[in-house]
C-alpha cells in the first residue's frame, strides 16, 4: 500500500503545471507592448501573482495603424481544461495625447471574451468577463515594459474561438455571454487541483442569490441536471448547480450564501457515497461502498441472496440492478441517509431534500 501511495505521489509530482487564461492575456499584452517599443520578441516572461515566472512563446504579432496585435497559445499543463491550446491575444495601443491623465490602462473585451449579464459574479454586469487577477497581471505587464513613461494604454483582449469554447462551459448559466472568461488568481494552473471547479460552484450559487433565488438543486453532472430540470420545471435555470464530486464543499458554500432549500438530485452510485457521508464522491473506495450497501440490504430485507449479489458487485450501478425496483426499502434508506449526511455538512438553517434517479431518468426515490 505504501509503495502504491508513493507511485501516486511521484506521478503527481511529475504532472506539468500550466498557466491561466489571465496569464496568457498578460503575455499577449506584453508581447504587443514590446512590438510597439521596437523590440519584437519571440518569448515573453510573465511573473505570476504568487511566485515564480513562465517564459511564454509568442504565436503571432503584427502592427497596423499604431495598434499592435499579439497572441499566445494557452497551456493548461496536465490539467484537463477546455481552454487548453486556445489562442488568446491582445490588441494594444499607446495613446499620448495632451490632457490625458498619466498611467491609465483601459482594458476591454473583444471577440471571444464573454460579457457579464447577471449579478453575483466578481465582475459587475455590462463589463467583459476579465477577473481581477488577470487585470493585475496585465497592469504588471504594462509597468514592466513601459515603466512610468506613458499616459494611456488601450488594451482589447480577444479569443478567436472563444464563443465556440464557451458552449462547453456553464457560462450561459452564469450570465456570461459571447465567449469565455479570462480567469486566474495567481496565473498558475496546477494539475488536478479542484480550485477552478469549486470556484464555478461558488459563482453559480452567488448568481442564484443575486437573482433572489434561495432554493438550489445540486446535481453531479449534465444528465442528472437535465432530468432534474424536467422534474422541477417551475424553478429558474439559475437554481440548478452542477457540483461534480464536491458534496461537502457545495453544501458549505450554499450555507455561507444563506440558501434556504437544497435538493440533491443524483444517480444511485453518487447517492450511496453521499449516504455514506463521503465529503468527496469521486469513484473510489468501491470495496467499502459495496460492503456498507450490502449491509444495508440485509438490514432492510434480510434477503441473503440479494446481500451476496450486492457485496460481489463491481459498482453501485450493478448493485442497483439487483435492488431496484423490487427492494424499494433499500433505495428509501439510501435516500434518507443522503439527507442526514447533507444536514451535517450544511449545518442548521437549510432544508435538505433528495432525489435518486434510475439510469433512464425515472424517479426511484424522492424525499
Amino acid at each position: 500500500m505504501n509503495k502504491e501511495n508513493n507511485k501516486n505521489s511521484e506521478r503527481k509530482e511529475r504532472l506539468k503545471e500550466g498557466f491561466t487564461t489571465g496569464a496568457a492575456a498578460a503575455a499577449s499584452v506584453k508581447g504587443a507592448l514590446y512590438l510597439l517599443s521596437g523590440d519584437e520578441r519571440e518569448i515573453v516572461r510573465i511573473h505570476f501573482l504568487s511566485k515564480g515566472h513562465r517564459d511564454i512563446e509568442v504565436k503571432r504579432s503584427s502592427i497596423e495603424n499604431d495598434i499592435a496585435t499579439c497572441t499566445v497559445i494557452k497551456d493548461a499543463g496536465d490539467d484537463p481544461d477546455i481552454t487548453h491550446k486556445a489562442e488568446i491575444g491582445a490588441k494594444v495601443k499607446i495613446v499620448d495625447s495632451e490632457g490625458l491623465k498619466a498611467h491609465e490602462v483601459i482594458i476591454s473585451g473583444g471577440i471571444g471574451v464573454g460579457k457579464i449579464t447577471k449579478k453575483g459574479l466578481e465582475v459587475e454586469p455590462g463589463n467583459p468577463a476579465i477577473n481581477s487577477g488577470p487585470v493585475k497581471m496585465i497592469n504588471n505587464s504594462v509597468n514592466e515594459v513601459l515603466g512610468d513613461d506613458f499616459k494611456r494604454v488601450e488594451i482589447e483582449v480577444f479569443v478567436p474561438r472563444g464563443e465556440i469554447l464557451a458552449k462547453n462551459t456553464l457560462n450561459d448559466r452564469l450570465g456570461i455571454v459571447g465567449g469565455i472568461s479570462i480567469l486566474g488568481t495567481t496565473g498558475i494552473v496546477r494539475p488536478m487541483s479542484h480550485d477552478a471547479y469549486i470556484a464555478t460552484i461558488g459563482a453559480s450559487i452567488n448568481v442564484a442569490r443575486a437573482n433572489s433565488i434561495d432554493e438550489l438543486v445540486l446535481t453531479t453532472g449534465r444528465r442528472s441536471e437535465r432530468f432534474s430540470q424536467e422534474l422541477l420545471s417551475d424553478l429558474k435555470e439559475e437554481s440548478f448547480v452542477q457540483i461534480g464530486d464536491f458534496f461537502q464543499k457545495s453544501l458549505d458554500l450554499a450555507s455561507q450564501s444563506k440558501i434556504k432549500k437544497v435538493t440533491l438530485a443524483v444517480f444511485f452510485g453518487k447517492a450511496v457515497k453521499m449516504a455514506l457521508g463521503f465529503p468527496h464522491t469521486h469513484a473510489g473506495k468501491s470495496e467499502l461502498t459495496m460492503e456498507k450497501l450490502s449491509g444495508w440490504c440485509f438490514e432492510k430485507t434480510e434477503d441473503k441472496e440479494l446481500t451476496k449479489k450486492v457485496l460481489e458487485s463491481n459498482t453501485a450501478r450493478e448493485a442497483f440492478t439487483y435492488i431496484y425496483p423490487n427492494y424499494n426499502e433499500v433505495i428509501t434508506y439510501v435516500g434518507e441517509k443522503i439527507v442526514r449526511s447533507a444536514e451535517k455538512f450544511a449545518g442548521e438553517g437549510i432544508e435538505i431534500k433528495s432525489v435518486i434517479f434510475d439510469f433512464d431518468g425515472r424517479i426511484a426515490f424522492r424525499s
